[in-house]
């Protein structure tokens, strides 16, 4: 019986991990600022000149080769060590992405959230994941990541889309008449001074490559009765996670808005918007009643007993979480927030074509 407890977390607890975008601090590709040099004053010692953005090769950016891999399910071993290969990594050499979704790596590849993109259930299963290891071009960087994404799902998984506005019910999320009652998140530490750069002496060794993105780190324990914690230390700061029997308490040091009103969707209906206004990073805490975590897994594909069986669009939970009385809209009231049914247009990618399986390495 208490293995049985066990698994039942386990699966609960990797649900929320991989339908909760703010656990591993994925980054959104912003565009590069090149500023423009200030003129030196006199006397002053020359500056390197700035480095210049590598142009495209013809025909677009594209990986030198990539290998796609259906993915192994996360052990609880690798959880609770915090070897779980789940999330995105990259560097200066190769994209590293584990255990993702077509769902998931099309909305990397066109910066959209899940739930704008229409297409087949099965696209956002659990039993449908991948592996992707790809090989970085020269001259590319993360910011040519999506774009890279784009052409490997177009060549391998015969990816054919377009776009399309609809409006489309949400949740905007806004702040409460009595106003907001977050705490906002302490400065980060000020980056160690960068050391003088200088061309290397004849024999001497070129400048290391810079390191990786941080890859989220993400430790689960669990007790013989049920309850336990998992934790995940990701370039976002850390989030915390506490479960029972009753349900999950979950803690974020650093979040914006955005990020919130994306943590909660998927525990709800439909779409929440940020329409707060509200700018930085901020500690947020939320409580979640244990059906809300049933349905999250039923979502994925996690099959936990008490859930209702999964019907309809996968990008949207049953309607028994969007109960306006349920556990994600009393945590939003807790922190000067309301959550208020609207409509809104809405920028959709609807796949017209996607193979379930890539084509061969």
């Amino acid at each position: 019986m208490k293995h049985h407890i066990l698994e039942i977390k386990n699966a609960l607890v990797l649900a929320i991990l991989l339908t909760v975008p703010a656990l591993f601090g994925q980054a959104i590709v912003q565009p590069v600022v090149i500023p423009i040099p200030a003129v030196p004053p006199a006397g002053a010692k020359p500056e390197a000149a700035a480095a210049v953005p590598a142009k495209p090769p013809a025909g677009g950016w594209a990986f030198e080769v990539a290998t796609i891999k259906p993915a192994k399910m996360p052990n609880p071993a690798d959880m609770m060590n915090g070897k779980a290969h789940v999330g995105m990594k990259t560097d200066a050499a190769r994209v590293d992405i584990g255990f993702m979704s077509l769902n998931d790596l099309i909305g990397m590849a066109y910066k959209v959230k899940t739930y704008q993109i229409s297409g087949p259930d099965w696209m956002g299963a659990m039993n449908e994941r991948f592996d992707v290891l790809a090989k970085m071009p020269e001259g590319a960087t993360k910011e040519q990541v999506p774009e890279m994404l784009q052409a490997l799902l177009a060549e391998r998984f015969k990816l054919a889309i377009h776009h399309d506005t609809k409006e489309r019910p949400v949740y905007a999320l806004v702040v409460g008449k009595g106003g907001s009652k977050l705490k906002e998140s302490p400065a980060d530490p000020p980056a160690p001074a960068a050391a003088e750069k200088s061309d290397p002496a004849p024999g001497e060794a070129a400048e290391a490559t810079p390191a990786a993105d941080p890859s989220p780190q993400v430790k689960l324990h669990t007790n013989s009765d049920g309850s336990g914690t998992a934790t995940v230390h990701g370039p976002d700061g850390n989030a915390k996670m506490s479960f029972s029997t009753n349900g999950m308490h979950m803690e974020f040091e650093k979040m914006t808005m955005a990020k919130l009103a994306e943590t909660v969707t998927p525990f709800l209906d439909r779409p929440v918007v940020d329409m707060t206004e509200l700018k930085g990073n901020y500690q947020v805490a939320l409580d979640l009643a244990m059906e809300d975590l049933k349905n999250v897994a039923r979502k994925v594909g996690v099959a936990v007993p008490g859930a209702a069986p999964a019907s309809g669009d996968a990008g949207l939970p049953s309607d028994a979480v969007s109960d306006p009385t349920g556990s994600v809209f009393k945590s939003v009231l807790q922190l000067g927030l309301k959550l208020e049914p609207r409509k809104t247009p809405l920028d959709l990618i609807v796949i017209d074509h996607v193979e379930k399986m890539p084509t061969e390495n």
